[in-house]
């Protein structure tokens, strides 16, 4: 069972932890992290998420994940990363790009996602042989060119998990700035 830190409306944390499912069942403020990973080509990586997964399978979607209870940000960002997609790194490999507080009912699955997503940028020259991927989480990657990375976003593809994201829009323009 996985227990996250519950944040206020501010982020500050309260000192109380609940159970993920009931976090998301009650939409209760909590941390998340996740990765804007770009490679020497200015191609972005994306990811399949699992069949499995309860919360939008079989979308594509960046590196992302819960900051558990006790945990930091950062060590979060690391393991999630090591997890899902078998790298390892540090953070000074890590831009930190920005807080976006999130607010998302998800109804046909039941969930209410309501976090603080902390955005990370990697700049990398790994090719896709060299992740790993947790087939528990994910089923495939790939790298994608900037420009249909914008047309997936602009278009609003429903098969991409972020592009409902009001976010997205200035998202471009901060990985534009890192090509």
């Amino acid at each position: 069972m996985e227990y996250l830190d519950v944040v206020d409306e501010n982020n500050q944390l309260t000192g109380k932890t609940e159970e993920r499912n009931i976090i998301h069942e009650k939409g209760i403020w909590h941390r998340e992290v996740a990765v804007w990973i770009m490679n020497e080509k200015g191609e972005i990586l994306l990811q399949k998420r699992a069949a499995n997964k309860r919360q939008e399978p079989n979308k594509w979607a960046i590196c992302a994940g819960h900051v558990e209870a006790g945990e930091s940000v950062e060590d979060s960002m690391i393991r999630e990363m090591e997890e899902e997609l078998g790298i390892k790194v540090n953070m000074n490999q890590l831009e930190f790009l920005k807080i976006y507080k999130k607010q998302n009912d998800i109804p046909n699955d039941n969930i209410k996602n309501y976090n603080f997503q902390y955005m990370y940028f990697l700049k990398t020259n790994w090719n896709i042989e060299d992740y790993k991927i947790q087939l528990e989480e994910l089923s495939e990657i790939k790298y994608v060119p900037f420009t249909e990375f914008e047309d997936i976003v602009k278009n609003k593809d429903k098969n991409v998990t972020f592009t409902k994201q009001s976010y997205m829009l200035e998202m471009i323009e901060m990985l534009r700035k890192r090509l």
